[in-house]
């Protein structure tokens, strides 16, 4: 017997008959012995309707009744989910995140996990009955109903998997895995069927959508066997799991990009200590998170020039924030460009393989493509490029590293 976590997105319960599809699924695995936790996100479109209702109000001042309002979505899923179940013959009991409960901090709309009783779930499960609850939701201390952003079942099944010490958790999407680049972009992209945490986690941040960054993170801290795959069915998915030697073997294991970057730079800021605190501060303070950073310097080594890259969702806000502070970063003026994309490498073979680098600028440069600032870790690359590179630069990668499929 195996306990398995299976999560369902909102492409997945779209509709009365893709519901009655997944419930086969979770049929297959309850018939074989297994116990079942189900996790679902809202009809596909659900959030969105809600999301604009509740924009009729000020938002900011509503942030509890805003996070009760987006939460509902998940109510009808797990419902139908369960009706459809027990037409099957199959005993299922709903359940929103409070009922459980899982506990959350006291942070609307973007609250993290703090723990899940798992008691009731394995009464559930010891009486063969299947928990199907809701994701995305949970409730603080002050017993207020908080969600966890945008992505956040994801997040809720891994977590429930943890709690619960599944043997795994499956993530069912639109897609049969993760790919070494988006087919859509790069057709000749493969399936790749094990990767790392860390290099999953990389991923996500760097723009794959297939899985929340939270998720990842939480799958690595706790050990969380997870398969991501289609709910189709129909075939084996992508397992994220440790990293082991053959995954050191592989150079490159993918090529991700994000075409949500906006640049910005300050130009002639006086090079003295503090001068970078006093750009990030406030900009800390405002939420707004700062990726890739560079700092240049003059001639004379007494100014500088000071470029780093926002989403462009903050731009506006971003370049707000740096005119209220200008006096006391003492900036000349600011350059911005919204057209941009981030183009990724990811590999763990990069800790023991030399010339990475110099492969990735040269098979970019075959291609006369310029790149506007550069950033690295241990086992990434990324570069900033004008945006209508992005499919030109995403197949030279591609290919230069070997990851077409044969």
């Amino acid at each position: 017997m195996l306990k398995i976590v299976q999560k369902f997105g909102g492409t997945s319960v779209g509709s009365i008959s893709k519901i009655k599809q997944i419930c086969k699924l979770i049929a297959k695995e309850y018939k074989n012995n297994n116990q079942v936790v189900v996790v679902s996100s809202a009809m596909s479109g659900e959030t969105n309707k809600l999301v604009n209702l509740a924009e009729n109000f000020n938002i900011t001042s509503n942030k509890y009744e805003y996070d009760m309002i987006v939460s509902t979505g998940e109510q009808i899923s797990i419902s139908l989910i369960s009706m459809a179940l027990k037409e099957m013959n199959i005993p299922a009991k709903p359940l929103l995140g409070w009922q459980v409960p899982i506990l959350c901090s006291p942070d609307p709309s973007k609250a993290k996990i703090l723990k899940i009783n798992k008691k009731m779930l394995n009464n559930l499960l010891n009486k063969k009955i299947i928990p199907v609850i809701a994701g995305f939701q949970g409730l603080d201390s002050n017993n207020n109903i908080v969600t966890l952003g945008r992505g956040g079942s994801d997040t809720s099944a891994v977590a429930i998997a943890a709690s619960i010490s599944a043997d795994r958790c499956d993530i069912y999407t639109d897609v049969d895995g993760v790919y070494t680049c988006d087919p859509r972009l790069v057709p000749k992209a493969k399936k790749i069927n094990k990767i790392s945490y860390e290099e999953m986690l990389e991923f996500a941040s760097l723009g794959a959508k297939v899985l929340q960054t939270r998720s990842v993170e939480m799958a690595m801290r706790y050990n969380v066997l997870v398969q991501v795959l289609s709910n189709n069915g129909k075939q084996k998915g992508t397992f994220l799991t440790k990293e082991d030697k053959k995954m050191e073997n592989e150079l490159v294991s993918g090529v991700a990009y994000s075409k949500e970057e906006a640049n910005i730079t300050l130009i002639n800021i006086s090079d003295t200590p503090g001068v970078a605190s006093k750009i990030f501060t406030p900009l800390s303070e405002a939420n707004i998170n700062v990726d890739m950073i560079v700092q240049t310097g003059s001639e004379d080594g007494k100014n500088i020039n000071f470029t780093y890259t926002v989403s462009r969702k903050d731009l506006k806000e971003c370049l707000s924030i740096m005119n209220d502070n200008k006096n006391n970063i003492g900036f000349k003026k600011i350059i911005t460009n919204s057209k941009l994309a981030k183009i990724s490498i990811i590999g763990l073979g990069m800790r023991t393989h030399t010339g990475v680098a110099n492969k990735m600028f040269t098979a970019l440069a075959a291609k006369n493509i310029n790149i506007h600032v550069i950033s690295t870790s241990e086992i990434k690359i990324s570069v900033l490029i004008d945006e209508q590179l992005t499919s030109k630069a995403l197949k030279a990668l591609h290919s230069s590293f070997k990851l077409d499929k044969n």
